[in-house]
């Protein structure tokens, strides 16, 4: 039974260097890499679970989906990247981490991560962008890494607020989840590395079934919210991510369609892939779930990869490889006594995630991963405008961020932080803030209610993904009156503070998601950003970003807090033409930014 928090106390206030919130792919990366810089660099990870099997990678992984294989460079990663994404990613971010992969894959080799080899001894390409791992162990292994670098690691626990004063990230605030206890941790840089969010849309599965999804369940967009709240800039949420899945068990199709090269069928046996006309000639995992998603729109449906004919050697391989991460794959045709080589295997949409690794939204950086705030960086899935940047990118990131701290942050003696107690106390009364309020509607009722209105207005799966500007209005209306529940939410266990802090953060994000909805009138990406009031792309806004950012001041309370649209152009750093290549499938695998004006929403 969980306990109950009582006499919570004034937080205590820790020093450090290097704050890392979050302990996945890129928050280990960065933790690592400062303490081999300068040994003597304080670094703490904060981390909501246990960094061992946290986050993403919890469950392990099969295959690096991004690593430049022989005759591959870091400009043809770029362009890949760029066709995939309409041309709408940052250059510099892309091509930085990109020059960075192999050097990440190799760290992953040496900490033990066990890479296939072929008969040169190289490591064995599934795709243009990809090798093949057995990484179930990967984040115990990354973890190790961690601990033996001297960082220090607090496990179980929840970041609530990043902690600003003068215009320069000061530390955070967060609780333990044990204890309920409040710690503050003062330091001379903070990295947001908390992954993307889930949550927002209802799931394909509901009930007792509703974390079996694809993305982590337990990443509730806590980093945007606490840095929104701070002050800094958010960019294209609109720019959703919808993965094309097995369906059920939510389970990657790389594994099938790259693995054993499987087609794409329909409910009548027919490749519909090549029925359609894409944009670039070859489709882009966007076009592949919007064919997939009209197939079942015509009644022919459902839709599979067809693995019939697989030898039975294969369809063992097809099942070690699932277990690498996602078992419950190999469970599900366990359960329903088949085989992968006798019965096509069925995909579908996913919900809609908001992600930096696949996708484009996230926090709004320079090339050194630093925020429009001082002192504050992100990496990896927190990050926007670089997609499929999967577990290398993100720890490239990572190092990235580290490596600038250093130079610029934490080398430097202590700084005062004017204005701390007042930041700090702020932060602790918000925090707590669900502590006295009584009980009434719980956080999952709130929560559930959020997914309904972004399901059915804001584009959800049974609308097709799409949406238009009268559904956006209703969505923003409905969330406005679940904002003020959200702030009525009572906690009396750690747990249950958790989970209110969870669907505040979640409630905020789709917020601002939102406002990026409502103020793109195009559609750029099919079902990723689709509108039925606007069903082209609008050229004016090529390579313009819409970037979100609280308006003024600093709210206590998330349903105060006003947000406000940036559009921001930035220019190509490597020329469309340059470097052109065919794009690389799903898993197989700087320039100047000006402000062109502040649209208040």
């Amino acid at each position: 039974m969980r306990s109950a928090v009582e006499n919570v106390s004034y937080p205590e206030v820790l020093e450090t260097d290097w704050l890392v919130i979050g302990g996945g792919a890129a928050g280990i990366m960065a933790a690592v890499r400062a303490r081999e810089l300068a040994p003597t660099c304080r670094v703490m990870v904060l981390e909501k679970a246990n960094v061992t099997r946290s986050g993403c990678l919890a469950a392990g992984i099969n295959a690096i989906n991004a690593y430049l294989n022989p005759g591959e460079t870091a400009a043809s990663f770029l362009q890949y990247v760029k066709k995939e994404f309409a041309q709408q990613v940052r250059d510099d971010l892309v091509l930085s981490l990109a020059e960075r992969l192999n050097e990440m894959t190799d760290r992953l080799a040496a900490w033990g991560l066990p890479i296939y080899r072929d008969e040169q001894g190289r490591y064995r390409q599934r795709g243009r962008a990809s090798i093949q791992i057995n990484g179930e162990a990967i984040k115990p292994l990354m973890a190790a890494a961690l601990e033996a670098s001297g960082a220090e690691v607090r496990n179980h626990a929840v970041v609530t607020d990043l902690i600003v004063t003068d215009g320069r990230v000061a530390g955070a605030l967060y609780f333990d989840l044990h204890t309920g206890q409040f710690t503050a941790v003062r330091a001379k840089a903070v990295l947001i590395a908390t992954g993307g969010a889930s949550g927002i849309y209802q799931p394909n599965t509901g009930g007792a079934a509703r974390h079996k999804q694809w993305y982590s369940p337990f990443n509730a967009g806590s980093g945007w919210a606490m840095a929104l709240r701070a002050g800094a800039e958010l960019t294209s949420l609109e720019m959703r991510f919808i993965a094309l899945r097995v369906a059920h068990t939510m389970a990657p199709t790389g594994t099938i369609a790259q693995g054993v090269k499987a087609k794409q069928i329909n409910g009548d046996g027919v490749n519909y892939v090549p029925n359609y006309a894409y944009a670039q000639g070859k489709p882009t995992t966007a076009e592949l779930l919007w064919a997939t998603m009209e197939e079942e729109k015509a009644g022919r449906g459902p839709c599979a990869l067809d693995t019939r004919g697989l030898t039975p050697e294969q369809g063992d391989l097809l099942a070690q490889a699932y277990l690498c991460m996602c078992p419950t794959q190999v469970l599900q045709w366990a359960d329903a006594e088949q085989r992968p080589e006798t019965a096509a295997v069925p995909i579908t949409g996913s919900e809609p995630y908001l992600v930096g690794g696949h996708g484009t939204a996230g926090l709004w950086v320079d090339v050194h991963r630093q925020t429009t705030i001082a002192g504050l960086y992100g990496a990896g899935d927190a990050v926007g405008g670089a997609p499929k940047k999967y577990v290398t990118g993100s720890m490239a990131e990572g190092a990235i961020a580290a490596e600038h701290a250093l130079d610029h942050f934490l080398r430097e003696a202590a700084a005062p932080h004017p204005g701390w107690t007042e930041a700090l106390e702020q932060a602790w009364r918000r925090a707590r803030q669900p502590l006295n309020n009584d009980a009434g509607a719980t956080a999952r009722q709130v929560e559930e209610a959020l997914q309904a209105v972004m399901e059915y207005h804001a584009g959800g799966r049974s609308g097709g993904y799409r949406y238009e500007q009268s559904g956006i209005e209703r969505a923003q209306q409905s969330l406005a009156q679940l904002s003020k529940a959200g702030a009525a939410l009572g906690a009396t266990t750690p747990y249950e503070l958790m989970r209110v802090h969870e669907v505040r953060d979640r409630l905020l994000v789709a917020a601002a998601l939102l406002v990026h909805q409502s103020h793109r009138r195009e559609s750029r990406l099919p079902l990723y950003q689709s509108r039925t009031d606007y069903p082209a792309p609008d050229p004016q806004l090529d390579r313009t970003w819409l970037n979100t950012r609280r308006s003024h001041g600093r709210a206590d309370a998330d349903e105060e807090l006003k947000l406000e649209i940036l559009e921001r152009v930035w220019e190509e750093a490597v020329p469309r033409e340059q470097a052109s290549e065919e794009p690389v499938p799903e898993e197989q695998a700087p320039g100047e930014s000006a402000v062109r004006g502040g649209i208040s929403a």
